[in-house]
């Protein structure tokens, strides 16, 4: 596979979570990284925190305003891999109480945003470089009640990704599909009950535990890194498709 040692990686969500991840583990690559999010206090830190890994900078910028998202690759250049992994609590609504101002909300930061990141960023991606979109558990075991919306959005990626490696080819495009992970939104979700929630489902994992974002970070290395793999979806959840 090739290496990423030189390569110029933008991480969309890089300042925390599954996305801080994989930037991470880019820098330990020997990766140049860029890591965008809302947050410029957020991106701060997370540049403090990874300082000593390798070189990284952080852009501020809104995935839902598409000047924001122009401004990122005129900002960044030419690069290498784009690597989405923005995530916001999602609706959780039963369908007869749907709250239509936030599911239009979170369609917009999540798809509506994925697909003003591969227009934009289509300018200066290098040619046979890579993007890869996150998708989640949601869409295999949707939650019951109020999963309908966010389980249509995180299986659209799947078709999302596999159109656009075809109109983008030789560039690479993917998605990863994590189960639950460990990660900064989940105090948002579930607060103090955190704790217990992650013990009940980790009990039920095959793999016995919940993710941490070093667990998946691997496979949008992978993703990066093989140059044959386009149009997929990589699951990495433990097992927690299986029950």
């Amino acid at each position: 596979m090739a290496t990423l040692a030189g390569s110029k990686i933008i991480v969309v969500g890089g300042s925390s979570g599954i996305g801080f991840g994989v930037a991470a583990a880019a820098l330990e690559s020997g990766a140049e990284v860029t890591i965008v999010g809302r947050s410029v206090e957020k991106l701060k830190a997370a540049e403090k925190r990874l300082a000593g890994a390798g070189r990284v900078t952080g852009i501020a910028a809104d995935m839902a305003n598409e000047a924001d998202v122009a401004r990122l690759f005129d900002l960044v250049g030419a690069f290498d891999h784009l690597v989405a992994t923005a995530g916001t609590p999602p609706p959780n609504y039963p369908i007869g109480g749907t709250d239509m101002d936030f599911v239009r909300q979170f369609v917009d930061s999540k798809l509506v945003g994925a697909v003003m990141l591969a227009k934009h960023a289509v300018r200066t991606l290098k040619k046979g470089g890579s993007m890869t979109f996150t998708s989640g558990i949601n869409k295999d075991r949707p939650p019951v009640p109020g999963g309908s919306v966010v389980s249509a959005i995180a299986g659209s990626f799947t078709y999302f990704a596999r159109a656009l490696a075809l109109e983008l080819a030789p560039t690479r495009v993917n998605v990863v599909s994590p189960g639950w992970v460990d990660t900064e939104m989940w105090d948002e979700i579930v607060g103090e009950a955190k704790a217990g929630y992650f013990d009940q489902m980790g009990a039920r994992v095959p793999a016995g535990r919940i993710a941490t974002p070093a667990d998946v970070a691997p496979a949008y290395l992978y993703l990066m890194q093989n140059a044959f793999m386009t149009g997929e979806t990589i699951h990495i959840d433990g097992g927690q498709r299986l029950v």
